[in-house]
Protein backbone atom coordinates (compact mmCIF):
# COMPACT_ATOMS: atom_id res chain seq x y z
CA UNK A 1 0.00 0.00 0.00
CA UNK A 2 2.82 2.41 0.84
CA UNK A 3 4.41 1.66 -2.55
CA UNK A 4 1.15 2.70 -4.27
CA UNK A 5 0.98 5.93 -2.22
CA UNK A 6 4.62 6.66 -3.08
CA UNK A 7 3.92 6.22 -6.80
CA UNK A 8 0.91 8.56 -6.64
CA UNK A 9 2.97 11.17 -4.83
CA UNK A 10 5.79 10.83 -7.37
CA UNK A 11 3.31 11.23 -10.26
CA UNK A 12 1.81 14.31 -8.63
CA UNK A 13 5.30 15.88 -8.23
CA UNK A 14 6.10 15.06 -11.84
CA UNK A 15 2.82 16.67 -12.97
CA UNK A 16 3.63 19.86 -11.01
CA UNK A 17 7.11 20.03 -12.57
CA UNK A 18 5.60 19.69 -16.04
CA UNK A 19 3.02 22.39 -15.32
CA UNK A 20 5.70 24.77 -14.04
CA UNK A 21 7.89 24.04 -17.08
CA UNK A 22 4.93 24.65 -19.42
CA UNK A 23 4.08 27.94 -17.72
CA UNK A 24 7.73 29.02 -17.90
CA UNK A 25 7.92 28.21 -21.61
CA UNK A 26 4.72 30.16 -22.25
CA UNK A 27 6.03 33.18 -20.33
CA UNK A 28 9.33 33.06 -22.21
CA UNK A 29 7.52 32.88 -25.58
CA UNK A 30 5.28 35.77 -24.59
CA UNK A 31 8.26 37.93 -23.56
CA UNK A 32 10.43 37.02 -26.55
CA UNK A 33 9.02 39.69 -28.92
CA UNK A 34 9.54 42.70 -26.63
CA UNK A 35 12.85 41.24 -25.44
CA UNK A 36 14.11 40.94 -29.04
CA UNK A 37 13.11 44.54 -29.75
CA UNK A 38 14.96 45.82 -26.66
CA UNK A 39 18.10 43.83 -27.51
CA UNK A 40 18.05 45.16 -31.09
CA UNK A 41 17.61 48.74 -29.87
CA UNK A 42 20.44 48.40 -27.35
CA UNK A 43 22.90 46.79 -29.76
CA UNK A 44 21.83 48.46 -33.01
CA UNK A 45 21.27 45.04 -34.59
CA UNK A 46 18.91 44.84 -37.56
CA UNK A 47 19.07 48.58 -38.12
CA UNK A 48 17.23 49.37 -34.93
CA UNK A 49 18.64 51.90 -32.58
CA UNK A 50 17.17 53.86 -29.74
CA UNK A 51 17.31 57.52 -30.65
CA UNK A 52 16.67 60.25 -28.14
CA UNK A 53 14.54 63.11 -29.48
CA UNK A 54 17.31 65.57 -28.56
CA UNK A 55 19.83 63.77 -30.82
CA UNK A 56 17.67 64.26 -33.91
CA UNK A 57 19.34 67.55 -34.74
CA UNK A 58 22.33 67.40 -37.03
CA UNK A 59 25.34 69.05 -35.45
CA UNK A 60 28.41 70.61 -36.98
CA UNK A 61 29.39 69.00 -40.27
CA UNK A 62 32.72 67.15 -40.30
CA UNK A 63 34.11 68.25 -43.69
CA UNK A 64 37.27 66.18 -43.17
CA UNK A 65 35.43 62.88 -43.70
CA UNK A 66 33.36 61.62 -46.60
CA UNK A 67 31.18 58.55 -46.14
CA UNK A 68 29.61 56.60 -49.00
CA UNK A 69 26.02 55.67 -48.17
CA UNK A 70 24.65 52.93 -50.42
CA UNK A 71 20.96 52.16 -50.85
CA UNK A 72 19.69 48.65 -51.44
CA UNK A 73 16.08 47.59 -51.90
CA UNK A 74 14.31 44.24 -51.97
CA UNK A 75 10.68 43.34 -52.55
CA UNK A 76 9.81 40.38 -50.37
CA UNK A 77 7.91 37.64 -52.16
CA UNK A 78 5.80 39.64 -54.60
CA UNK A 79 6.56 40.56 -58.21
CA UNK A 80 3.61 42.97 -58.06
CA UNK A 81 5.67 45.86 -56.70
CA UNK A 82 8.51 47.99 -58.03
CA UNK A 83 10.72 49.48 -55.34
CA UNK A 84 14.10 51.16 -55.79
CA UNK A 85 16.25 54.09 -54.65
CA UNK A 86 16.38 57.01 -57.07
CA UNK A 87 20.17 56.86 -56.77
CA UNK A 88 22.27 53.85 -55.72
CA UNK A 89 24.61 55.80 -53.41
CA UNK A 90 25.62 59.25 -52.21
CA UNK A 91 28.64 60.86 -50.58
CA UNK A 92 27.93 62.57 -47.25
CA UNK A 93 29.88 64.25 -44.48
CA UNK A 94 29.08 63.24 -40.89
CA UNK A 95 26.65 65.77 -39.43
CA UNK A 96 25.26 66.68 -42.87
CA UNK A 97 21.46 66.35 -43.21
CA UNK A 98 20.52 64.71 -46.52
CA UNK A 99 17.32 63.67 -48.26
CA UNK A 100 17.14 60.71 -50.61
CA UNK A 101 14.05 59.66 -52.55
CA UNK A 102 12.85 56.12 -53.13
CA UNK A 103 10.41 55.09 -55.82
CA UNK A 104 7.62 52.57 -55.29
CA UNK A 105 4.87 51.41 -57.61
CA UNK A 106 1.90 49.17 -56.93
CA UNK A 107 1.53 46.99 -60.03
CA UNK A 108 -1.65 45.39 -58.73
CA UNK A 109 -5.02 46.41 -60.03
CA UNK A 110 -6.25 47.01 -56.49
CA UNK A 111 -5.48 49.13 -53.44
CA UNK A 112 -2.62 47.65 -51.42
CA UNK A 113 -0.67 48.40 -48.26
CA UNK A 114 3.10 48.02 -47.93
CA UNK A 115 5.60 48.32 -45.10
CA UNK A 116 9.34 48.85 -45.53
CA UNK A 117 11.69 47.36 -42.94
CA UNK A 118 15.14 49.00 -42.71
CA UNK A 119 18.53 47.51 -42.01
CA UNK A 120 21.86 49.28 -41.59
CA UNK A 121 25.26 47.74 -42.24
CA UNK A 122 27.76 47.55 -40.76
CA UNK A 123 25.93 46.99 -37.49
CA UNK A 124 28.16 49.36 -35.52
CA UNK A 125 27.06 52.21 -37.82
CA UNK A 126 23.37 51.75 -36.94
CA UNK A 127 23.42 53.84 -33.73
CA UNK A 128 25.03 56.69 -35.70
CA UNK A 129 22.49 56.92 -38.54
CA UNK A 130 19.50 59.04 -37.54
CA UNK A 131 16.41 59.21 -39.75
CA UNK A 132 14.19 62.21 -39.09
CA UNK A 133 11.74 61.35 -41.86
CA UNK A 134 11.20 57.96 -43.44
CA UNK A 135 8.47 56.10 -45.29
CA UNK A 136 9.48 53.11 -43.15
CA UNK A 137 7.98 54.73 -40.03
CA UNK A 138 4.43 53.88 -41.16
CA UNK A 139 2.56 51.56 -43.49
CA UNK A 140 2.08 53.04 -46.96
CA UNK A 141 -1.31 52.76 -48.71
CA UNK A 142 -1.19 52.67 -52.50
CA UNK A 143 -4.17 52.99 -54.83
CA UNK A 144 -4.37 50.55 -57.75
CA UNK A 145 -1.28 51.07 -59.96
CA UNK A 146 -0.20 54.14 -57.95
CA UNK A 147 3.41 55.38 -58.07
CA UNK A 148 5.03 57.24 -55.16
CA UNK A 149 8.26 59.06 -54.51
CA UNK A 150 9.05 58.59 -50.85
CA UNK A 151 11.76 60.57 -49.02
CA UNK A 152 14.22 59.50 -46.34
CA UNK A 153 15.84 62.34 -44.44
CA UNK A 154 18.84 61.40 -42.31
CA UNK A 155 22.29 62.29 -41.03
CA UNK A 156 25.28 60.39 -39.67
CA UNK A 157 26.72 61.39 -36.29
CA UNK A 158 30.08 63.06 -36.31
CA UNK A 159 31.19 60.41 -33.80
CA UNK A 160 30.77 57.65 -36.40
CA UNK A 161 33.76 55.33 -35.81
CA UNK A 162 36.80 56.27 -37.91
CA UNK A 163 37.09 52.88 -39.62
CA UNK A 164 33.68 53.20 -41.25
CA UNK A 165 33.83 54.67 -44.75
CA UNK A 166 30.81 52.87 -46.26
CA UNK A 167 27.33 52.51 -44.81
CA UNK A 168 24.55 50.53 -46.45
CA UNK A 169 20.94 51.47 -45.79
CA UNK A 170 18.72 48.68 -47.08
CA UNK A 171 14.97 48.31 -47.11
CA UNK A 172 12.86 45.20 -47.57
CA UNK A 173 9.39 46.01 -48.90
CA UNK A 174 6.55 43.78 -47.68
CA UNK A 175 2.98 43.67 -48.97
CA UNK A 176 0.96 43.76 -45.74
CA UNK A 177 -2.49 44.19 -47.30
CA UNK A 178 -3.83 40.86 -46.01
CA UNK A 179 -2.44 41.52 -42.51
CA UNK A 180 -4.16 44.95 -42.41
CA UNK A 181 -7.44 43.48 -43.67
CA UNK A 182 -7.29 40.65 -41.09
CA UNK A 183 -6.59 43.14 -38.29
CA UNK A 184 -9.56 45.26 -39.40
CA UNK A 185 -11.82 42.19 -39.43
CA UNK A 186 -10.75 41.13 -35.93
CA UNK A 187 -11.59 44.59 -34.55
CA UNK A 188 -15.14 44.42 -35.91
Amino acid sequence: MTDEVGQKQEKRQHLWRLLILTAGMFAFGFALGPLYTKICEATGVNGRSKVEKTTLVAGAVDQSRTITVQFVTTVNGSPLWKFSPEQPSIQVHPGQMVTVDFYAENLQGQESVAQAVPNIAPGNAAPHLHKTECFCFTQQTFKANEKKHMPVRFFLDTDLPQGIDNVTLSYTFFDVTKMVQDAAKSRN
